[in-house]
């Protein structure tokens, strides 16, 4: 096979390929050089979750008219001029790549002026080539508008997710940047409706960004993170981090920046969570919103092509730095936690909470007639006739005692059984509201009052993503304006949870897997629900809730692991016992 030279058309659509992924990476590119552009107002505007129109508007330093179509030239930038700038970058953008690879997929109009300049340029390309060029009058900044993203790559086309999604992950970027440079105002447009404005007051008002980000209870909550008391030090942590009593299901609420870039880094985040040791339930996850500042020489921002990873020199001394200033705030500002009784799984009086587990519990009874199986009786279908034994299946089993305050005891015909009384009813719940949605027998309970629940930005465009199938396991709930939902009834599983807390684990569940086909989407809801509603380790079970519990495990198809995977049980078998026992 014979090698030759692609054409530079060919060679500039796949060097796009590594910077525009996505509608939301032109929104990412185009936001970075307005930062860099010293601007303090960005409009960004988007039509069709960003395929059929983005427009990035700004009031920065603008560019010389001389220097407009350079600028679509790959590798021409204002921002670096030798190999040894890479090693004290202090802007967002540096490898003048960004302008060439949009405009190589799109097309592109770009309107700009400089502050010098009397008239600006106005410039029209379509796919890198150039087809207007003329004066533009307008005050300092520039423009730059996106239409028909991937036009020329249909393979590319194809593969962008629905609307919904595709705004999501510009929503995602957009609060990202509001929260890093809080003196500037960031206002987002969806199909003509503005869906987010940032207040712009001042590098000193990240508080304000996190409120109008997260809502006003969590902005609120929300621990300004101490200065680490060492003003000797190149290392400087800022931010916020929310108290022990503000968790979440994942890792996605851990916020970094890196000198005013967004970057992923899992030993920073693991410093984070380290912080919290012993201060959250297992299996949660905090809030946070750090700021790490290094000087530009300590740190290689230039290992990742969307810029979204970096190298320390000294990566272990940053670590300790966050995870020692996340911690040291923790411990001297966090406040004596409040009980409520909106939070709590079983609200009211210990009788009342036994009275709820009761019902609960009751709600699971399997749906047949006739006797309880006796031990050695072979289980029976809701028709009369014998059922094939199956290997998940368990065996009928008499309920001894509880331990712990976490597992039931029983005794089978093949043993001993420990079950986690937990992760036993999270089964049995999950697949009585997946057998009742198939049934479209999901009980909903109403509020007593329609209740407008403010999210974070994810978080009300996943749910407004997948309202259909919510509404299909019991949540009726409505866009509000902004990030507001109404929520007006929730699965009767939840009824009495804060309503608030619901949603944000139901988004937290769908955030662990990106746009999940619809049948895991279903599957994702149903473990958030019953993971909330069962019963707790720690809850003391009387006989007849435990012989309950048991009941309904046996019926479970497969009983022997909770929807997320851990075991529900432990069995020991009598040969088992008897080797112990020396037999």
């Amino acid at each position: 096979m014979s090698i030759r030279v692609l054409t530079e058309e060919v060679a500039s659509q796949i060097a796009a390929g590594e910077v525009v992924e996505r509608p939301a990476s032109v929104v990412k590119e185009l936001v970075e050089n307005s930062i860099d552009a010293g601007a303090r107002d960005v409009q960004v505007e988007a039509r069709g979750g960003g395929k059929q129109l983005i427009r990035v508007s700004d009031d920065g330093c603008g560019v010389p008219a001389a220097d407009a179509e350079l600028a679509f030239h790959r590798h021409s930038t204002s921002k670096l001029t030798t190999a040894d700038d890479l090693i004290r970058i202090t802007t967002l953008g540096f490898r003048g790549e960004a302008l060439a690879s949009i405009a190589a997929v799109s097309r592109v109009t770009f309107v700009t002026r400089s502050a010098d300049d009397t008239v600006g340029a106005l410039l029209r390309l379509e796919g890198l080539r150039v087809t207007t060029r003329q004066e533009s009058g307008r005050p300092p900044g520039t423009a730059v508008t996106v239409e028909d993203l991937f036009f020329n790559i249909p393979a590319r086309l194809k593969f962008l997710r629905t609307e919904r999604t595709e705004r999501r992950h510009i929503d995602s970027w957009l609060t990202r940047y509001a929260m890093a440079y809080p003196e500037v105002r960031f206002t987002l447009n969806h199909d003509g409706r503005t869906v987010f404005q940032s207040p712009g007051l001042g590098p000193d008002r990240l508080r304000d960004v996190l409120v109008e980000v997260y809502g006003l209870e969590i902005g609120a909550a929300v621990i300004e993170i101490l200065p680490n008391g060492q003003l000797a030090s190149s290392i400087q942590v800022a931010g916020f981090v929310g108290p022990p009593s503000l968790h979440r299901a994942n890792r996605g609420y851990i916020t970094l920046f890196v000198n005013g870039r967004w970057v992923q880094d899992i030993r920073l985040s693991y410093a984070i969570i380290q912080a919290y040791h012993t201060l959250l339930p297992s299996g949660r996850y905090p809030l946070a919103v750090v700021m790490v500042c290094v000087p530009p020489e300590e740190v290689d921002v230039n290992v990742h092509p969307a810029k979204s990873e970096v190298r320390f020199r000294d990566g272990d001394a940053v670590f300790r730095a966050v995870q020692k200033a996340v911690r040291h705030t923790l411990l001297e500002r966090s406040p004596v936690p409040i009980a409520a009784r909106a939070l709590t799984a079983w609200p009211g009086s210990s009788a009342q909470r036994q009275s709820e587990r009761r019902e609960r519990l009751a709600e699971l009874r399997p749906q047949s007639t006739g006797e309880q199986l006796r031990f050695g009786e072979k289980p029976i279908d809701g028709a009369g006739d014998v059922r094939a034994p199956s290997k998940d299946r368990l065996p009928p089993l008499r309920v001894v005692g509880q331990l712990g305050v976490t597992y039931v005891v029983a005794e089978g015909p093949e043993g001993l059984y420990l079950i986690d009384q937990h992760a036993a009813h999270e089964r049995v719940l999950f697949e009585r509201l997946l057998a009742a949605r198939k049934r479209a027998d999901t009980a909903s309970q109403e509020l007593l009052e329609p209740q407008p629940v403010e999210l974070s930005t994810d978080a009300a465009g996943l749910l407004e993503e997948h309202l259909e199938t919510l509404a299909s396991l019991g949540f009726q709930m409505e866009p509000f304006g902004g990030t507001t939902m109404l929520v007006r009834a929730l699965p009767a599983l939840v009824a009495q949870d804060n309503p608030r807390q619901v949603l944000e684990d139901i988004a937290a569940a769908f955030l662990a897997g990106d746009a999940p086909l619809a049948g895991k989407v279903e599957e994702a809801v149903a473990r958030s629900v019953c993971k909330r509603a069962a019963i707790k380790a720690g809850q003391v079970m009387a006989q007849a809730e435990m012989e309950e519990l048991i009941r309904a495990l046996e019926q479970c198809t497969s009983s022997r692991t909770c929807p997320h995977g851990r075991p529900t049980m432990i069995h020991l078998s009598v040969e088992q016992l008897a080797r112990e026992f020396g037999r």
